[in-house]
């Protein structure tokens, strides 16, 4: 168990508790109810009275990290992690590696958007990539029970941050750079350059695998000497060619001179790349293609990643899209299934980059028969506010707006007509909505499943 503790309500007998001081939250004030709870220790960035022995730090979070780095990491050696960072598709890359691992014999745990599964365990995290202690005491519970590899989710803040400190990856992964999270890091070069960083936490006889048709990827391939790709073209794993479906994808692909085919679970283009990546990780753990291939049958994609249902006639679609550049993919992607129109419904969360939400909003309209934008995540910005952002980019009259996303969802499942897709974008796996500070239960594909249970 690890001997250190941030959160008093989770105190056992004996523990250390570390006050952090955080952006709405003191530690400090949490003292005496940490040690109530069983403290036996107390570090602190000022004097306190207590009635346990007490140790003042000058920064309390950095004592931590230091302290699991030094007395935890080395035991998480004997873990293979796998660590796979870019702006979008890390959920879906992650998720299919650990159900291919599973279903291949691996004693594997995934870690990430979705949350943290192993065997028995699933746990939701609140961040991508959870908080460092998170991160340890989640790797460590794992090890004991028998899990051998972790798949994890890296994320740029998690890197920047360094909550992944101390943990060295066997296997990594990148898969594109996109914009995105630029008001935290204020410009492409910064933020694709934190990244980078990932490189500096791989084992010295690592691999990394990069999608080679993402330009970013050059950085990564002169920077770690042991780097294999995948793409369109001459790539260690080579994309031949590729025929989508509503249901499944077929992919021909090459790799060292030998033509494979599979067929997969997954729909879109961008859904290529992702399994290629995925295959790419599981061939550089040790297995061979054919039975990657032969497993490839029972793997699906995570929740909210291009979920699809049938609805009267035609199709609606739930994707995690948020971004414009998977926005434009997404849509890109349907436009090419489609018979018939792409109904496309998307928002932008408050609180977030505003740069973004007029790119999107022109993305949206030209690329969509028809649009309606609604609220995502408002959070704590005036959802009109964040509305006016996003049709300021918008020149074209084939959209309305519905702030109320359960009625926009009806509204866009109303319009659907024979060989029609909808879109339902930006929120995918999240069953709640950020209204102000409170979380409220809502989920695109139960709005989904309910409307088609009244028809």
């Amino acid at each position: 168990m690890i001997q250190y503790e941030t959160d008093s309500r989770k105190i056992r007998p004996g523990q250390i508790f570390v006050a952090i001081k955080g952006n709405t939250v003191d530690g400090h004030d949490y003292i005496n109810e940490a040690i109530q709870n069983g403290a036996m220790k107390i570090i602190a960035e000022h004097k306190v009275e207590c009635s346990v022995p007490i140790e003042i730090v000058k920064n309390s979070f950095k004592y931590l990290q230091d302290k699991l780095v030094m007395e935890y990491s080395s035991n998480l050696e004997n873990l293979k992690i796998i660590g796979v960072t870019g702006t979008n598709g890390k959920t879906t890359t992650c998720f299919l590696t650990y159900q291919l691992l599973k279903s291949l014999g691996v004693k594997v745990a995934y870690m990430g958007t979705i949350g943290f599964y192993y065997e028995d365990m699933q746990i939701e995290l609140p961040n991508t990539t959870p908080e460092i202690l998170t991160i340890y005491k989640l790797l460590s519970e794992s090890l004991e029970k028998g899990c051998t590899t972790v798949v994890m989710e890296v994320s740029s803040h998690s890197i920047d941050l360094e909550r992944i400190a101390g943990l060295k990856f066997q296997i990594g992964g990148f898969t594109n750079l996109t914009e995105d999270h630029l008001d935290y890091h204020k410009t492409m070069t910064r933020y694709g350059n934190v990244k980078l960083k990932l490189l500096n936490y791989m084992k010295n006889d690592g691999t990394f695998i990069v999608n080679h048709d993402d330009k970013t990827s050059e950085k990564f391939i002169k920077k770690y000497a042991n780097t294999k790709t995948i793409g369109i073209g001459e790539n260690s794993y080579q994309i031949l060619d590729f025929n989508i479906s509503p249901d499944h994808t077929n992919i021909s692909f090459q790799v060292q001179n030998q033509n494979y085919e599979v067929v997969t679970n997954l729909t879109s283009k961008f859904n290529v790349y992702n399994y290629m990546l995925t295959l790419a990780i599981c061939h550089q753990y040790g297995f061979d293609i054919p039975s990657i291939i032969e497993k490839t049958k029972e793997i699906y994609p995570p929740k909210g990643r291009c979920e699809t249902y049938p609805v009267k006639k035609g199709y609606a679609v739930v994707d995690y899209a948020h971004t414009p550049d998977a926005v434009e993919k997404v849509i890109d992607s349907y436009r090419e299934l489609a018979k018939k129109r792409i109904i496309t419904l998307v928002g932008c969360g408050g609180d977030r980059d505003p740069k973004k939400r007029p790119i999107m909003g022109n993305i949206a309209v030209i690329k969509s028969n028809y649009v309606i934008f609604t609220s995502d995540n408002p959070r704590t910005e005036d959802p009109e506010k964040i509305m006016n952002d996003i049709i300021s980019g918008v020149k074209t009259d084939n959209y309305e707006i519905i702030l109320d996303r359960k009625k926009a969802i009806k509204k866009a499942l109303d319009l659907l007509k024979e060989d029609d897709i909808a879109l339902i974008l930006g929120k995918g796996h999240e069953d709640y909505q950020i209204l102000g500070h409170e979380k409220v239960h809502f989920d695109d594909a139960e709005e989904i499943l309910k409307y088609n249970e009244k028809k």
